[in-house]
C-alpha cells in the first residue's frame, strides 16, 4: 500500500497552545483535539476530525479488502464455533461457560453436582443484544448459590453497572451502581456484597458494602484519602473468610482484612504503606501468607497472625533467580507462582515441609494458576501453553503429583506443531545487558538475513510478555514471516529488577533494548534493516512511538495500537483519570524537573521530527479512560505534518469502544485482520492466501 494521490488524508488545524514549565516552553499545535467537556465527547469539529480520519483509512484500506477477508476467514476458521470451558467445582454446583455456534459472547452455566440439569446462569448474547459494545467485567455466585452479580460495560469507558440476579427466577432484582470495576465479593452470609467505586476521573476511590433490600447510599468499607496516585481493590481470601481490601500505586501497597461475616467489624490493617514495599496477603485460618518485597527485589513469603498481622516472619526467603509473582493457601498447601531464568513455574509448598516444582511438559512454556474457588485444591487447575502448543488446561493431582490434560484449544481448520519450530535468544544489549527474544517460525525459514520479521513489545508496569501461544500468528507465520517477543526490561520477564531497571529514569532500557534486539535479531540472520515490521499497544505503543523517532529505517511497517504517545502532557495533567497513579511509572514531571526532562526526552509526540518515517497504522479509541483518544489523534496530526517520506499513515479511531477496541470474539478478529493485512501488504504479501 502506498498512498493514493487521488486521496487526500485528513490534515489537523495547527492551533499553538503554550505552557511553561520549569522554565522551559511547550509548544502543542494539536492540543485543540482534546474536547474541553471530556470525557463527553461532543465537539462537532473534533469529530468531524475524527470521522475524516476513519474515512480516509476505509479508503486506503479498501484495495486489501480481498486480503482482509481472506486473514479474516483463517482467523474464524481457527476458532471452535462451539467452545466451552473445562467445568469448575465451586460448592454444591460446577460452574463453566459456552459460546454457542456464530455467537459473539459467551454464556455462562452451571448444574448440580452428580447431574446433567444445566442452567443459565447468564447470558452474554442477551445482555449485549443491541449494543456496539459489550463487556463482562466478572460475576460472583453468592455462598447460598442463590445470587449472581455481574458488571457489565456497553460503551467501552470501563464504567460497569452492577447488577444482582436471582438465579432462581432469572431476573435481576437490584442494580447496585452505575460506578463500579472489578468482581463483587459476597459476604459469608449472601446478603451484602463488597464492591469498588470509581470517582468522575475514573479513579478507584472507595470500597462499599451494598445491603440487599436496604435503602440509602451503601456503606464505605474503605476510602483512600492519603494519596490521589493509590488506587482501591477488593478481593477476598481463598478460604472465603476475609475481604481482603487493597489500597496501592505501582510500586506501594496497603491491605486490610474485613472478616466476610461481619462487614461492619473494623478493618484489620496487616502493615501500614511504606514507600517502594509492595505487598499481598492470603489467609487460611488464623494464618496470615505474606508476599512482599521489603527485604528482596524478588519478594519473600512470609507468615504471620491475625493477632499480630504486621509481625512477619520469613516463610520462603527471596532469590535472586526465583521471582516470587504470587501466592495462594489452599488446605494443607501453597500454591506459588514463580519465574526462574525467565520462565513460569508454579511452587508447591506443604505444611509438612515439601517443596516441589510441578513438572511441565516443555522447556520453554508459559503457565498460570487457574480458576480453583474452593479453600482445598486436591487438584490444582492450571492454565499452560508455550509458542508452539495451544492453550491447555491442566490438572495437577496433589497426592499423586500427575498432570492431566483437560482441555487443548481446539484449531478447527487445523494445526501441526511440527510445522513451527520456536527458539529462545539471548541478544546483548549496548549496555552489556542480555536480553531474552523468544522466536517462532515455520520450518524452512531462512536465516540467511532476507526473511521477513514481525517483532512485538511491551516494556512496562512489570507485565511479562509470555512466550505463549497465538493461533492468529499462524497468518503471519504461514506466509513466511518469523514472529518474535522482545521480553525487554519494563517487564518483570526476568524478575522484578527488571521491571525497575526500565523506568522512571530508567525508561531509555526500554526502548533501547527493542532496538537492540532488532539489531541482534539482523545480526543473527533472522532478518535485515527495514525487512522487520513491529508491533505494540498502550504502553507498547509509546514503544512503538520511540523507535520509529529513533530508528525508522528498521521498519518496513509499525502498528501503534492505543499508543501511549503524549507522555508529557498527560502526565503534567493531574485531572486526567490514571496521571497521579502513573507518577511512580514514569515521575512527576510536575514537580520534578529531572522527570520532566526524561520525559521530553523520549515523549514521541514531542520527538517527532523532520524525518522519513516508515508506514504507520495507529488505533484509538473515543470512550478510552486508559490512553485518552487525543494522544494517537494528535500524534498522527503531528507526524503527517512533519515526515519527509511519502510512506502511508493511517489513523482508526474506534467510535463505540475504549482501550480494548471491538467487544466480541469475531468483530475482534475483524481488527486483528486489518492489521496483519496493513503488515503483509507492506512486505508485498498478497491475498494469495498461507503457502
Amino acid at each position: 500500500m502506498t498512498p493514493d494521490p487521488s486521496l487526500s488524508p485528513p490534515v489537523a488545524a495547527i492551533r499553538p497552545h503554550i505552557s511553561s514549565h520549569h522554565g522551559e516552553t511547550l509548544v502543542d499545535p494539536y492540543a485543540w483535539l482534546r474536547d474541553a467537556g471530556y470525557p463527553t465527547v461532543d465537539d462537532p469539529e473534533i469529530l468531524a476530525h475524527l470521522t475524516a480520519e476513519n474515512a480516509y483509512f476505509e479508503a486506503c484500506m479498501k484495495p486489501l479488502a480481498g486480503l482482509t477477508a481472506t486473514i479474516l476467514d483463517e482467523l474464524k476458521g481457527r476458532v471452535k464455533q462451539d467452545d466451552a470451558s473445562v467445568p469448575v467445582k465451586d460448592g454444591d454446583f460446577e460452574y463453566w461457560w459456552r459460546f454457542e455456534a456464530g455467537a459473539q459472547y459467551r454464556t455462562w452455566l452451571r448444574r448440580p453436582l452428580g447431574t446433567d440439569a444445566e442452567q443459565i446462569i447468564l447470558s452474554e448474547p442477551a445482555l449485549a443484544e443491541g449494543h456496539d459494545y459489550f463487556r463482562l467485567a466478572g460475576s460472583a455466585v453468592s455462598p447460598d448459590g442463590r445470587l449472581l452479580a455481574y458488571a457489565a460495560d456497553t460503551s467501552g469507558d470501563e464504567r460497569f453497572v452492577l447488577k444482582v440476579r436471582d438465579l432462581e427466577s432469572g431476573m435481576d432484582i437490584a442494580t447496585v451502581t452505575a460506578n463500579s470495576v472489578g468482581i463483587p465479593v459476597w459476604s459469608a452470609d449472601s446478603t451484602a456484597l463488597a464492591w469498588t467505586e470509581v470517582n468522575e476521573n475514573w479513579r478507584r476511590i472507595r470500597i462499599r458494602l451494598h445491603r440487599l433490600g436496604s435503602g440509602g447510599e451503601d456503606a464505605t468499607l474503605y476510602e483512600e484519602v492519603l494519596d490521589k496516585g493509590f488506587g482501591v481493590s477488593v478481593d477476598r481470601s481463598q478460604d472465603g473468610a476475609w475481604f481482603i481490601i487493597s489500597t496501592s500505586d505501582h510500586v506501594t501497597s496497603e491491605i486490610r482484612l474485613v472478616p466476610t461475616a461481619d462487614p461492619a467489624a473494623p478493618p484489620l490493617l496487616v502493615r501500614q504503606r511504606n514507600p517502594g514495599v509492595s505487598y499481598d496477603v492470603d489467609v487460611r485460618g488464623s494464618t496470615l501468607f505474606i508476599r512482599a518485597n521489603d527485604s528482596h527485589v524478588n519478594f519473600r513469603i512470609a507468615t504471620a497472625s491475625l493477632e499480630s498481622p504486621g509481625e512477619w516472619t520469613t516463610l520462603i526467603g527471596g532469590s535472586d533467580r526465583d521471582f516470587i509473582r504470587g501466592v495462594s493457601a489452599f488446605a494443607g498447601y501453597l500454591a506459588i507462582s514463580q519465574r526462574s531464568d525467565g520462565l513460569d513455574g508454579v511452587r508447591l509448598r506443604f505444611d509438612d515441609g515439601r517443596d516441589h516444582l510441578v513438572p511441565l511438559p516443555e522447556a520453554s512454556h508459559t503457565v498460570s494458576i487457574g480458576a480453583n474457588p474452593e479453600p482445598a485444591a486436591p487438584q490444582l487447575r492450571l492454565n499452560y501453553s508455550s509458542m508452539v502448543t495451544p492453550a491447555s488446561v491442566l490438572d495437577y493431582d496433589i497426592a499423586s503429583g500427575r498432570l492431566v490434560t483437560r482441555k487443548v484449544q481446539a484449531i478447527p481448520s487445523g494445526y501441526d506443531a511440527g510445522l513451527y519450530e520456536t527458539e529462545r535468544l539471548m541478544v546483548t544489549a549496548r549496555d552489556g545487558t542480555r536480553v531474552p527474544v523468544s522466536v517462532v517460525y515455520r520450518k524452512g525459514f531462512p536465516r540467511d538475513g532476507s526473511g521477513k520479521l514481525h517483532l512485538y513489545g511491551y516494556g512496562a508496569y512489570g507485565i511479562a510478555i509470555p512466550p505463549s501461544f497465538s493461533a492468529n500468528r499462524l497468518s503471519l507465520l504461514d506466509r513466511g514471516l518469523a514472529f518474535a517477543i522482545a521480553h525487554i526490561r519494563g517487564g518483570d520477564d526476568l524478575g522484578y529488577d527488571w521491571y525497575l531497571a526500565g523506568k522512571l529514569e530508567r525508561r531509555r532500557n526500554t526502548f533501547t533494548d527493542f532496538v537492540d534486539v532488532a539489531n541482534g535479531l539482523i545480526a543473527a540472520g533472522y532478518s535485515s534493516a527495514g525487512n522487520i515490521s513491529a508491533s505494540g499497544g498502550s504502553a507498547g505503543g509509546e514503544l512503538m512511538g520511540v523507535v520509529v523517532n529513533t530508528d525508522p529505517q528498521l521498519w518496513r511497517a509499525v502498528v501503534a495500537d492505543v499508543p501511549f504517545v503524549d507522555v508529557l502532557n498527560t502526565m503534567l495533567d493531574e485531572s486526567l483519570p490514571l496521571t497521579p497513579g502513573e507518577w511512580p511509572e514514569w515521575g512527576n514531571p510536575i514537580t520534578d524537573k529531572a522527570a520532566f526532562d526524561t520525559i521530553r526526552s523520549y515523549s514521541p509526540y514531542d520527538n517527532v521530527r523532520p524525518q522519513s518515517y516508515p508506514p504507520l497504522l495507529i488505533t484509538a479509541g473515543l470512550n478510552d479512560p486508559r490512553v485518552t483518544y487525543w494522544e494517537p489523534a494528535k500524534w498522527a496530526a503531528r507526524l503527517r505534518a512533519t515526515t519527509t517520506g511519502n510512506d502511508i499513515l493511517l489513523l482508526k479511531t474506534n467510535m463505540a469502544a475504549g482501550h480494548g477496541g471491538k467487544s466480541g470474539r469475531f468483530s475482534a478478529l475483524e481488527e486483528q485482520a486489518e492489521e496483519y493485512a496493513f503488515i503483509l501488504d507492506q512486505f508485498g504479501i498478497g491475498d494469495a492466501g498461507p503457502r
